[in-house]
């Protein structure tokens, strides 16, 4: 995967280190915290993005707070036209839990002081923090053609790629969102990946998240996605080190060259109908 690093990535080690002192609420909380958020994120907006194949602009973002970039998502899906391209954002998160939909608030069991956040994606409680690769997918399924169902399975397959680059097998897990190390190695069954979408108007906001090299003890606060002792390590763990800006970068690109697979495939269809 290193060999598809986007130069001018903005997710610098040296941030992942600072923002490990850095919590949530310094950033996303209070009148001073949101605007210095808002600010940050909107500046990584502004930058130019990276047009990928399958129609997709690619914005590397950088160490973000939560709860700007969730609004900034809901916004651009909010005022998207028909011919909006779609976008994948790349970053890191300040500490943070987040709840589903439909999640129990029970399954946070000591926050510790990280902050949590009622979304609106799917699935039940998640953490985010420095050393996660956070995939936001922001895609226009009724232009694309692609089922919610389908979609979901074309994320996991770009996670389960990428890990593959890595020397690592992901696997699936019926009825537990997300991607999971798969045999032989000693952490098989453990969660590396979760997923989450909210699908509004036939647009997909929220996405994917890749543990690369984190503190996984936050995990230990909840019971991760309502699996009580869910296992859950990342990439440094199982013994592969990575930036999660490369790792990020290498989803985006396995699902642009999926989306690319696809519209060949569709395609070649229409024209065999003819």
């Amino acid at each position: 995967m290193a060999a598809f690093l986007h130069p001018g990535s903005a997710i610098a080690a040296p941030l992942s280190e600072v923002s490990r002192l850095a919590p949530e609420s310094l950033l996303g909380d209070g009148a001073a915290g949101h605007c210095a958020g808002e600010q940050a994120l909107q500046l990584a907006l502004a930058r130019p993005g990276q047009q990928l194949p399958g129609g997709f602009v690619l914005r590397s973002l950088g160490l973000q707070s939560y709860k700007p970039t969730w609004r900034a998502m809901r916004a651009f899906t909010d005022a998207r036209r028909p011919d909006t391209l779609d976008e994948i954002w790349l970053l890191e998160h300040l500490p943070v839990y987040t709840l589903g939909q439909a999640a129990d608030p029970a399954h946070v069991l000591d926050p510790a002081g990280i902050p949590v956040v009622s979304t609106d994606r799917g699935g039940q409680v998640s953490y985010h923090g420095p050393g996660q690769a956070v995939v936001y997918c922001l895609l226009d399924l009724r232009r694309r053609r692609w089922m919610v169902r389908e979609t979901v399975q074309r994320l996991e397959d770009a996670v389960i790629r990428t890990l593959a680059r890595h020397g690592v097998v992901g696997l699936r897990r019926p009825g537990a969102p997300g991607i999971y190390v798969g045999a032989p190695h000693p952490r098989a069954g453990a969660k590396v990946s979760a997923l989450g979408l909210k699908v509004r108007n036939g647009c997909t906001y929220h996405g994917v998240s890749i543990n690369v090299d984190m503190d996984l003890a936050p995990f230990a606060g909840i019971n991760p996605c309502g699996y009580p002792g869910l296992d859950s390590v990342d990439l440094a763990t199982l013994g592969v080190h990575a930036l999660p800006e490369t790792v990020a970068m290498c989803f985006a690109t396995e699902l642009a060259m999926l989306a690319e697979d696809l519209e060949r495939l569709q395609a070649g269809a229409v024209d065999g109908a003819a």
